[in-house]
């Protein structure tokens, strides 16, 4: 009788250690089998939060037999692979990023390979280009790693009660306009993603050989050859032109719409509803326009701004403890339907073939802007990792000048596009 109570009760003890066990993260991923609730981490720029939040609501209603519990995180696309290799293994089950940063992604071991029927869907679903964006060639292999939801370059902006629209083809003619009536023209000349277009317009550019693990492996670039040098001089020309805002990131050149001191500005679409806000139907929108190469030479010429052409992408995180949900959950956020929510939410033109064709964008300015600017442009494609600080740097030097009224030598510009380059063409982790 001892033994059999001994047994009994090691028996209930048992059982209650069984009853109390929490289930595990992969239980946590059948929903309403386990009565608790998925739980999902969504990182997306401030601008999309509300956005996202109704996404991840529309998403509890087409899954009434599921729970979720969605977690938001507020991070832009342009650093998104930064902080996500900070800590891979704890990294948003979802997150937005900009499309030049998916060899550093997946290098880094931080993205969930598309394949199966949601690869046939994102194939079948968006414009070719956008999938190459998304896209990667691994040992003879192409390979997916993210799902499109929106182009990505930039344009103009301008205030057609300043500026014509032939006055908006030519940069000096912008500028001197917007003086003309006591304003500036605004472009962010201290960040690489707009000051290279400047280069590119002289076809300089660069090239990445990479590894097999796609980690970067050699960096070339001519931007101090010697065309590279005038465009840097024709860089200068008009960073010190009181005319021109060299440092106008976004906040400045809305507060600069909305106060009336700038005419005309290069931004993306981002900013289109708070622009529109401001100006109305007096907003004007076109291509970048062309800049004087060589100005009072016998070789002067215009040059037309050539964009970065990219894409946003949404990537699932290799080490999400609920991959299959946060997958389904990233096709369902880049539908035909969300990028139209995301259309009238924010102006962001679809790369869906479907929601790019709906009547909804019929007669949409800034679409035919960015369709006409698209013709110039660089793919966002095998960008060297290290080319925005450089880029950066130059354009602050430029601005730091600028503002205490001294003038750089032409061997101090040489100087300064060359030492950038050294800094483009280092490999990171590279021993010397």
């Amino acid at each position: 009788m001892k033994k059999l109570l001994s047994l009994l009760l090691v028996f209930g003890i048992c059982l209650g250690l069984v009853a109390c066990n929490k289930p595990g993260s992969n239980n946590s991923t059948q929903g309403g089998n386990t009565g608790d609730p998925i739980k999902l981490t969504i990182w997306c720029p401030e601008a999309d939060h509300a956005f996202a939040k109704e996404v991840a609501n529309k998403y509890q209603q087409a899954n009434p037999d599921k729970t979720y519990k969605f977690f938001y995180g507020i991070q832009g696309e342009n650093d998104a692979a930064t902080k996500v290799l900070n800590d891979v293994t704890n990294a948003p089950d979802v997150f937005s990023f900009a499309s030049d940063q998916i060899n550093k992604l997946i290098s880094g071991d931080a993205l969930a390979r598309v394949g199966g029927s949601y690869l046939d869907n994102v194939k079948a679903a968006n414009s070719a280009d956008a999938v190459d964006s998304a896209t990667v060639t691994i040992n003879g292999e192409d390979c997916t790693y993210a799902m499109p939801y929106t182009d990505n370059t930039f344009f103009l902006y301008y205030d057609k009660t300043v500026l014509s629209e032939a006055d908006v083809t030519s940069l000096d003619t912008i500028i001197a306009k917007s003086v003309e009536k006591g304003k500036v023209f605004a472009m962010p000349l201290n960040d690489g993603w707009y000051n290279s277009s400047f280069y590119f317009a002289e076809n300089l550019g660069y090239s990445v050989t990479y590894d097999d693990a796609l980690g970067e492996k050699s960096i070339t670039c001519d931007f101090d050859s010697e065309v590279g040098q005038t465009v840097t001089s024709a860089l200068w020309d008009y960073v010190k032109n009181p005319g021109v805002k060299a440092d106008a990131d976004d906040s400045k050149i809305l507060a600069g719409f909305q106060d009336g001191s700038i005419a005309a500005a290069v931004t993306g679409i981002w900013n289109k509803n708070s622009i529109l806000e401001y100006l109305g139907d007096n907003m004007g929108v076109a291509k970048l326009p062309t800049y004087t190469i060589n100005r009072g030479t016998a070789n002067e010429k215009q040059n037309q701004l050539v964009s970065f052409a990219g894409y946003k992408l949404m990537g699932v995180s290799n080490y999400s403890k609920n991959k299959a949900e946060a997958m389904k959950f990233a096709q369902f956020y880049t539908s035909e339907e969300m990028q139209l929510l995301h259309y009238q939410y924010r102006g962001f033109v679809p790369t869906n073939v479907n929601a790019k064709a709906n009547k909804a964008l019929e007669g949409d300015a800034c679409a035919a802007a960015i369709t006409a600017q698209l013709v110039y442009s660089k793919p966002q494609k095998s960008v060297p990792s290290t080319l925005w600080t450089p880029m950066q740097g130059v354009g602050d030097s430029m601005i730091s000048k600028a503002t205490n009224n001294e003038e750089y030598t032409l061997s101090e510009l040489v100087e300064l596009i060359t030492n950038a380059v050294a800094q483009i063409e280092t490999v990171p982790g590279a021993t010397a």
